[in-house]
């Protein structure tokens, strides 16, 4: 505490997280603090970041997160979720992988944006071995239906 503290007097406007000193007067969460260089963490399932929301999720997201599974939650047009640029950064950084790795997107909700982006991007997502399930999609397993795109945790 008397470090930060100490550091907070000596150099006004600045404050110290983890021992690196950030300026509190950037509001971009982009920019807030380096992302350390490292190789890319390969996972079965990765929940796009809030929502599928752009203030969050850039292609440096899906360069440095490999995942088997992407989840995509947005149901919320007017605040931009899911985002089409976070959509586009998934092609974007998949792209960069260097490995043909399947990659499934898994839309919770059927929104216009998914649809968009699907039908405009398909050829490439094909190409990148991108499959996107329908959120619409059901299963039926002897006598109970349920989504197929459910995910509890």
């Amino acid at each position: 505490e008397d470090e930060i503290s100490r550091s907070s007097h000596s150099n006004p406007g600045k404050s110290l997280v983890n021992g690196i000193k950030t300026n509190p007067a950037s509001n971009s969460p982009k920019s807030s603090l380096p992302v350390p260089m490292g190789p890319p963490v390969y996972v079965d399932l990765a929940y796009i970041p809030n929502h599928c929301s752009g203030k969050n999720t850039d292609p440096e997201f899906f360069k440095r997160v490999r995942a088997s599974y992407y989840v995509v939650s947005g149901n919320d047009a007017a605040n931009g979720e899911p985002s089409r640029a976070v959509l586009d950064a998934l092609l974007e950084g998949k792209s960069q992988w260097g490995e043909n790795l399947q990659v499934t997107l898994i839309p919770t909700h059927d929104t216009e944006v998914t649809r968009e982006w699907y039908q405009q991007t398909h050829e490439k997502q094909q190409e990148l071995n991108i499959m996107v399930l329908a959120s619409s999609s059901t299963v039926v397993m002897q006598d109970e239906s349920f989504p197929a795109c459910k995910i509890e945790f």
